[in-house]
């Protein structure tokens, strides 16, 4: 096993990272000195997976279990099932030393450490991330939440988690577009930190997509520790954090206009690295050879580079009028000047974005 310290005081946290490590959940609990009773979160398909090895080891280390079921995809991630999370927490009778689960990808650990932050004004939760995706982001750094009709995440809280454990196996039950939608991210960590990673990414595809444990554990170890580092020096993206939104400014908007239902959220997010490169490239802040290269590794992993021609350039300026990265109504865009390194950058004319949308 691996780990990487998130280091945040009295609020740091390890991120564990090994093969066939999921059963040890249980005896990882005790050392946090939690009530009895402990609430799983998953969904019924990872659930089938996993649970009952989960439930077994947690069971087997003392504790008492409630299981939650929630609906899978982002479309359910939202107030009723937050409310459905809640109704079954008090029912059980969690108290404040209780713990929650997260069991599954990114919208399980969302829904469920938004739902530990507020119940009873904040109770310790654990992520265990069963996709490549919640495995290398969403899982690692504290963001909770649940999504608007009229914007993702606007409904959150910063919560840190009191463990990451992450077991590689998980991705051989995964389904492959959720595979590939989660390299999305790990991409985003080559453009905006390291251009080692990119690099890797481009020479080692095959591997990759053959799920060579190896390869995978180096990039996902990898991502973790850009995260980390990251986090770890701005918690509540005053300045640095920012720089983990590269591709999400543009991303979140084609999943919200999209109904959450048409792109996962890796995909979106592939469509809104290339675009931010290429408005990068327009403004003159990163060679255009770059710009390409970035292009070519997303679809490369068989994700999507262009915006589809059905989605209208109004439908996303009103989108992204609303993303929480906005200032009076200002918009922030994560700009790449060169693989590995890349700028906040306001003030960009609507003109100037139109012309994107429509090249």
């Amino acid at each position: 096993m691996k780990k990487i310290r998130v280091q945040l005081g009295e609020r740091s946290y390890d991120i564990v990272l090994g093969n066939s490590i999921i059963e040890g959940i249980g005896e990882e609990l005790k050392a946090f000195h939690l009530s009895p009773k402990i609430a799983i979160v998953s969904n019924p398909t990872v659930f089938s997976l996993y649970g009952e090895r989960v439930s077994d080891s947690i069971r087997n280390a003392g504790f008492d279990l409630l299981t939650v079921t929630i609906p899978d995809g982002e479309e359910h991630k939202n107030l009723a099932t937050l409310q459905q999370i809640y109704n079954e927490l008090l029912r059980y009778r969690l108290d404040r030393q209780s713990a929650v689960v997260a069991l599954g990808g990114g919208v399980v650990g969302d829904i469920a450490g938004f739902a530990a932050s507020t119940y009873m004004r904040g109770i310790p939760y654990i992520q265990v991330p069963t996709t490549l995706l919640a495995q290398v982001d969403s899982s690692v750094g504290g963001k909770t939440g649940v999504d608007h009709e009229l914007g993702k995440n606007m409904i959150g809280a910063f919560w840190q988690p009191k463990l990451v454990w992450v077991d590689g196996d998980t991705l051989k039950t995964l389904p492959e577009r959720q595979f590939r939608a989660g390299l999305a991210e790990v991409i985003k960590y080559g453009v905006i930190y390291d251009s080692e990673l990119f690099a890797f990414l481009e020479k080692n595809k095959d591997s990759i997509m053959n799920l060579d444990e190896e390869a995978l554990i180096h990039i996902i170890k990898r991502s973790c520790e850009i995260k980390a580092g990251v986090v770890s020096q701005d918690e509540r993206e005053a300045g640095l954090r920012a720089i983990l939104n590269y591709g999400h400014t543009i991303g979140h908007a084609i999943e919200t206009v999209t109904g959450y239902t048409r792109f996962l959220h890796g995909e979106a997010v592939a469509i809104g690295m290339h675009l931010e490169a290429r408005l990068a490239e327009k403004l003159g802040l990163i060679p255009e050879d770059q710009a390409v290269r970035i292009k070519n590794l997303i679809e490369s992993y068989g994700l999507p580079a262009e915006k589809p021609n059905d989605i209208k350039e109004q439908s996303l300026f009103l989108s992204m009028q609303l993303d929480k990265k906005a200032v009076a109504g200002e918009l922030k865009f994560i700009l790449p000047e060169k693989i590995g390194q890349v700028r906040i950058e306001k003030g960009i004319s609507d003109k100037t974005l139109r012309e994107l949308f429509v090249s």
